[in-house]
């Protein structure tokens, strides 16, 4: 499978719309995996589900034009970041429609301390934005982050898309958790 998707995706790339459409249908399975893995520990919204996510993030790819992907592992990444992107954008929607959204907004002042109550969404928004500017410390253990968090994959496949031993996904992880714990506070 993974030389026919690389396949696939050098001729999609060179302009075929036939190679362009085989793609979807080559890699829906790993998609829905990724996906599933990721909205697992998350409750489902009737916006966001398992299939909406795996469309969602084909429709980025294709709207993206000539996407320059290399391979299978290339395309794995590209699709852990799209799917990120897709649950930042639904995080945001449902934060600004919580919030009022295009309404008009009355602050009432009052020296009432209000204690703050993280949901899922929020920590959605605090992670993407923390991990907005992890790239300048440590770019790999980004990547790490983006692809266990977002894309819901294991150490395993981690370290296979990035080409590293699983040893040194363990070590970014952990490295990770705490620049972001630190990030976050």
């Amino acid at each position: 499978m993974a030389g026919d998707l690389t396949d696939l995706l050098h001729r999609a790339r060179d302009g075929d719309a036939v190679a362009a459409d085989a793609v979807f249908a080559e890699s829906y399975p790993m998609l829905q995996r990724m996906a599933r893995a990721r909205l697992r520990a998350h409750v489902r919204t009737p916006t966001l589900d398992t299939g909406s996510l795996v469309h969602e993030a084909y429709l980025r790819f294709v709207a993206s034009g000539r996407l320059r992907v290399e391979d299978r592992l290339h395309f794995q990444r590209w699709a852990a970041r799209a799917m990120r992107s897709v649950i930042v954008d639904v995080a945001r929607r449902r934060l600004a429609e919580r919030r009022g959204g295009d309404d008009v907004r009355v602050v009432f002042t009052a020296d009432l301390p209000v204690a703050a109550d993280p949901d899922a969404e929020d920590l959605v928004m605090r992670v993407h934005e923390a991990l907005e500017r992890f790239p300048a410390r440590d770019a790999r253990a980004a990547q790490v982050v983006e692809l266990r968090f977002f894309a819901g994959m294991t150490e395993p496949e981690v370290a296979e898309a990035l080409g590293v031993t699983d040893r040194t996904v363990r070590r970014d992880w952990e490295k990770a958790r705490l620049l972001l714990a630190g990030m976050l506070a």
